[in-house]
């Protein structure tokens, strides 16, 4: 690599799962890729119980920005090993996180985020030197706004990504980007609604009995048959656990072929007339669905997973109907429907819609976009004043909050079963 060759480096900073990139800062181009588990899960799965934690203790804030700091660190050194390239040519780092993710990286105080009116510390676009993070380079460094509490950078750049910066008359369109802290868009016209929903780790195979971030082994896909079960792992290998988009897959086959009715319960094996009735089982004496076992490994969705996929599920889709109550467009009107998420693969539409996120009408117009977030800071990145457009497209969107609300508990209560006749 030229040695004169200006590089920046994209971060997308997950609750469960950080994403880096390098990238030919001149022409955008993606050089290097990597990834890694967000090391501060041994302080709570979720943004709330992080929050809890720092508030309670300076000491663990510290803590906190220093594990994920590191991990950034070692990020940068991996992506410029694998690109061949220096330290000295990185000229530019830029991140997204949501708020949370991001006070905890800057070490600022979480009081405004954990209690009303829950609101960050800052809104536009943060300049900062990474020597502020304690590493060993100096580098200018770019830190996505934060619209408000719980909606953060990650869905603006999210949004940037797929060039909401660009239009003055938005089409209807939602997006959705499902994770630990599940974040909404609803665009129409001049308007840009969000909202953010505490789905819980689930979607991204966290605080599951099997659960695995999307890493070789994981479940992605699983396909059920009267007589036969057919299962997709990322690398092709024996599976190890199962990932947020083997969860969804399984939960929606699940209710399709009858082996979990509409309230959640999986069926008594004396319920099930088919050859399936033999991977109901009980560990400890709660029932659960086996999905693989050898002599050394089995691999399950236990009744208790299923309940917190209800949860995340029905504050996702909750999330999506309050959007849609505050902004007065209806389901009929969305044009499009725009996912992301770190599932691992692809996720199809058919399988949103038989567990109850999406309506039926958008399975049609739905679409998965790779790495939304990560996607968007690269190509802030790269746009000519790009930073100063992210930072306008931020003051555009309008905050819809949820904690507390009457709306929003009324469409969580209606949303927690799983639709019939799927």
């Amino acid at each position: 690599m030229n040695s004169t060759e200006k590089l920046a480096i994209a971060f997308d900073l997950g609750t469960t799962t950080i994403a880096a990139a390098l990238i030919d800062q001149a022409c955008g181009e993606r050089l290097a890729m990597s990834g890694a588990l967000n090391p501060q899960r041994e302080f709570g799965l979720d943004v709330v119980s992080r929050l809890d934690a720092a508030h309670k203790s300076i000491d663990t804030l510290k803590r906190m920005k220093g594990v994920v700091s590191d991990a950034l660190r070692l990020l940068v050194r991996e992506l410029l090993s694998s690109a061949g390239a220096s330290a000295d040519q990185v000229k530019l780092i830029a991140l997204a996180g949501n708020p949370t993710m991001e006070h905890l990286l800057l070490g600022l105080p979480v009081a405004t985020l954990a209690f009303p009116p829950y609101r960050p510390l800052f809104t536009t676009g943060k300049r900062i030197n990474t020597s502020q993070l304690g590493w060993d380079m100096a580098v200018e460094g770019y830190i996505f706004p934060l619209p408000g509490g719980f909606v953060g950078g990650d869905l603006v750049a999210f949004l940037y990504g797929c060039g909401q910066a660009l239009e003055t008359e938005r089409l209807a369109r939602l997006y959705l980007d499902l994770g630990t802290n599940g974040e909404l868009a609803l665009t129409s016209g001049e308007s840009i609604y969000a909202t953010s929903a505490a789905a819980g780790p689930a979607f991204e195979g966290g605080n599951l009995a099997c659960g695995m971030a999307a890493l070789p082994g994981a479940i992605s896909g699983v396909r059920l048959t009267v007589e036969r079960l057919t299962l997709a792992t990322i690398g092709g290998g024996a599976p190890s656990g199962i990932c947020g988009s083997g969860v969804i897959e399984t939960v929606a086959e699940l209710l399709r072929t009858g082996l979990l009715d509409h309230t959640g319960r999986l069926r008594l094996p004396a319920e099930i007339p088919s050859n399936l009735a033999n991977r109901i089982s009980e560990i400890d004496g709660e029932p659960v669905f086996i999905l693989y076992h050898d002599a050394k490994k089995r691999v399950y969705l236990s009744q208790k997973d299923i309940r917190q996929v209800q949860l995340a599920k029905a504050a996702i889709r909750a999330g999506i109907d309050v959007l849609f109550d505050r902004s007065k467009i209806t389901h009929e009107a969305v044009q499009e429907v725009v996912l992301t998420g770190s599932f691992g693969v692809t996720l199809d539409p058919e399988k949103l819609k038989n567990v109850g996120i999406l309506p039926e009408k958008m399975v049609k117009i739905c679409r998965f976009v790779r790495e939304g977030a990560l996607a968007g800071v690269e190509k802030g990145i790269s746009a000519p004043r790009g930073f100063e457009t992210i930072d306008h497209l931020a003051e555009t969107i309008r905050v819809v909050p949820l904690s507390g609300t009457p709306a929003f508990e009324k469409h969580f209560l209606e949303q927690m079963n799983f639709p019939k006749n799927v």
